[in-house]
């Protein structure tokens, strides 16, 4: 018996290994194709509308979607082999629409708004921002304020949002707002795409402490969005924002770098360029192996991941790096000595991504203190590791089934 299972089991996974070889073999041709088709250094929107088009910007989408239906894993073999060739990398302007906005159309869009929004969303040529938080209603994003009206086959939408990073330049925003407000907080909402660029919109840039803006207040104004612009049946805003939610926690802390890049190889060039102490040292190596720790379970969670939505595993990943980076930029800036506080440029500037382009060690210092906030703040990652993996109480809830419109606000 134990013979029959062993060959029944070898069998399997020979199986598994010759569909795989497959796999990547159709993957090879394909990319042999687009970069024998189109110039990878030319035009960043041609060149990636073709990469959508034969299903090799998100490989585990379906056929249509800009993928082929298989197995996430083998993203990593397309993108390892277009990172040589070409600067057309999606992950660096558009980290927002990539990492959220695609899988919450691909789970909670009709098939009429996949195929309007996801292949320009791709190439970049329509930037996504997420409208969430507000001032009354930031890491309870259920408590949000902002209403939106029926009228007719369109919303009416009024209301104030907060930290939206690059609205300045975004054609859509992901919007939960809310449509009965007589519902508990979590059952009135309801989750739209509105255009950025439509009628009663304004956008006011919030300055950051290195200098510029990238974040910025939305206020709404009578905003109309066309039914056809709703994710979802109406009353279903927060199970859509918890996807866009759990894929923003991976986007944020669970892409997989090389090894020594990122925050730990910029402490490793500053301690090469700048030096110090035993003491120095020690406390470089306990950093390393944290980011070299957090750096294999994310290989490990990428390559357990379906081609579905990711679990409360994500918030480990963003806990992590949130907490890690604040550490390690506080020591390269110790290590730097009177050179860690000459930061050059506050100058006020209002940057086209949300991704952190700066080689300055010092900026970067500054930048991450906002690393424990966007995306959910280190204290609420902390509550759901806590009451979702490992089973503890969570915390009292008083007003989880009380009409929205009855609960105290300041």
């Amino acid at each position: 018996m134990r013979t029959a299972r062993h060959h029944c089991g070898g069998a399997k996974l020979s199986a598994m290994t010759a569909e795989t070889t497959t796999d990547e073999a159709r993957i090879d041709s394909l990319l042999d194709r687009l970069l024998a088709d189109h110039d990878p250094h030319g035009d960043r929107y041609e060149f990636m509308g073709a990469q959508f088009d034969l299903g090799l910007a998100w490989v585990h989408f379906a056929e249509g979607e800009g993928g082929l239906g298989l197995s996430r894993r083998l993203q990593k073999r397309i993108d390892d082999r277009l990172d040589e060739v070409t600067p057309h990398r999606p992950s660096f302007f558009h980290v927002i629409g990539h990492g959220m906005g695609a899988p919450v159309m691909v789970t909670h869009g009709t098939e009429d708004q996949k195929r309007r929004h996801l292949r320009p969303l791709f190439t970049g040529e329509e930037v996504w921002c997420q409208l969430f938080s507000e001032p009354g209603a930031g890491s309870d994003v259920a408590g949000l304020a902002s209403r939106a009206i029926k009228d007719g086959d369109e919303w009416v939408v009024n209301g104030q949002k907060v930290w939206t990073t690059v609205a300045h330049v975004a054609k859509w925003g992901m919007l939960v707002a809310r449509t009965d407000p007589d519902a508990p907080k979590h059952l009135g909402m309801t989750y739209f795409l509105m255009d950025m660029k439509a009628p009663g919109i304004e956008v006011k840039p919030l300055r950051q402490i290195t200098g510029e803006a990238e974040f910025n207040e939305v206020f709404m104004t009578d905003v109309r969005i066309p039914d056809s612009q709703r994710l979802d049946a109406v009353g279903a805003g927060w199970r859509v924002a918890l996807t866009t939610l759990m894929n923003e926690r991976v986007a944020i802390g669970g892409r997989v770098q090389p090894r020594n890049s990122g925050a730990i190889g910029d402490l490793l060039k500053v301690w090469k360029e700048y030096g110090g102490d035993d003491h120095d040292r020690d406390e470089i190596m306990k950093l390393w192996v944290e980011a070299e720790a957090a750096r294999l379970t994310n290989i490990r969670a990428n390559q357990n991941a379906s081609a579905g939505n990711p679990g409360p595993e994500g918030s480990t990943g963003k806990l992590v790096y949130a907490e890690l980076n604040k550490k390690i930029y506080h020591l390269a800036t110790e290590l730097m000595g009177p050179a860690g506080m000459g930061y050059d440029s506050y100058e006020f500037i209002q940057p086209e991504s949300a991704e952190d382009m700066s080689d300055d060690t010092r900026r970067r210092f500054l930048r991450v203190r906002a690393n424990s906030i966007e995306g959910g703040t280190s204290e609420i990652m902390k509550n759901i590791l806590g009451e979702r993996v490992l089973g503890l109480p969570g915390e009292p809830r008083v007003d989880k089934d009380v009409p929205w419109s009855e609960v105290p606000r300041n």
